[in-house]
């Protein structure tokens, strides 16, 4: 296998729309199998927005009720469905050539190494949950299920990742959620379990950093310093996004659940 050829770290000072963000990380999976490119994005979404994993049938969200009045989105990644509030989301977009590839488990354990790390001198002490909590019924929300791969903070989880594969490439969402939103108040984040948090603006770039630097050294394949920082696309960029989400995104079900490669959450 052969390294990617270009490392792209995106971090976003404003929040966006649950379609925009969900069609820019295609845009990224896109770029991973065509241009042989590994991008790195951190961002967060302009409202409170619910995303449905890409198997959840969207009657469930509307027999829910819970979340009527708030935007809908189905992403590509699988698991549960995310409110998507207080928090920092991440995506990792990574070509077939890169050696993290064949074990995805691995690219779970760099990127929230990175989190990790990225959190430790704030006084937040985050582990691996290390083991599945499955349920007869999962429940509709990520954060209230349990996989081995969650990161958790006394015992409880703040951070939850998911895949997607592609013709071999592979799109990974992750959120870090740092305070209970109002709209699931029994989901506490980071600053209610640990109140003298207080996540800096620089906050978000420390961590799209960590992530980068933890995935080059477990790929083995890129100088972790060597990353290309951009925080915004080209034109034409923007032009192949907006045509994304207009065709697969603008309406709930244009992006219809079947069957496809791993997908875990």
């Amino acid at each position: 296998m052969t390294a990617a050829s270009k490392t792209r770290l995106i971090v976003e000072g404003t929040g966006s729309t649950g379609s925009w963000n969900m069609a820019v990380d295609e845009h990224l999976l896109l770029r991973a199998l065509n241009a042989n490119e590994l991008a790195i994005r951190i961002y967060s979404w302009e409202t409170p927005t619910i995303s449905l994993g890409y198997f959840q049938d969207s009657a469930e969200f509307l027999e829910t009720g819970r979340f009527a009045t708030l935007p809908v989105v189905r992403r590509l990644s699988g698991g549960g469905a995310i409110l998507h509030d207080r928090e920092i989301t991440y995506s990792i977009s990574v070509p077939a050539t890169h050696p993290l590839i064949a074990d995805p488990v691995r690219l779970y354990e760099a990127a929230h190494a990175g989190i990790i790390r990225a959190l430790k001198p704030a006084g937040v002490h985050l582990v691996p949950r290390g083991e599945n909590h499955k349920h007869e019924q999962e429940p509709f929300l990520c954060f209230s299920r349990g996989d081995r791969n969650d990161l958790v903070l006394n015992g409880v989880k703040v951070v939850g990742s998911a895949q997607r594969r592609r013709k071999g490439a592979v799109l990974q969402h992750g959120s870090i959620l740092l305070e209970a939103s109002p709209h699931a108040e029994g989901l506490p984040g980071i600053r209610n379990l640990v109140p003298s948090f207080q996540p800096e603006s620089s906050l978000p770039h420390a961590i799209g950093e960590a992530i980068v630097q933890e995935v080059a050294s477990a790929g083995g394949t890129l100088d972790p310093d060597s990353a290309i920082a951009e925080t915004a696309f080209s034109d034409v960029e923007l032009i192949e996004v907006r045509d994304i989400e207009e065709s697969h995104y603008s309406h709930l079900d244009q992006l219809r659940p079947r069957s496809a490669g791993r997908n875990s959450q």
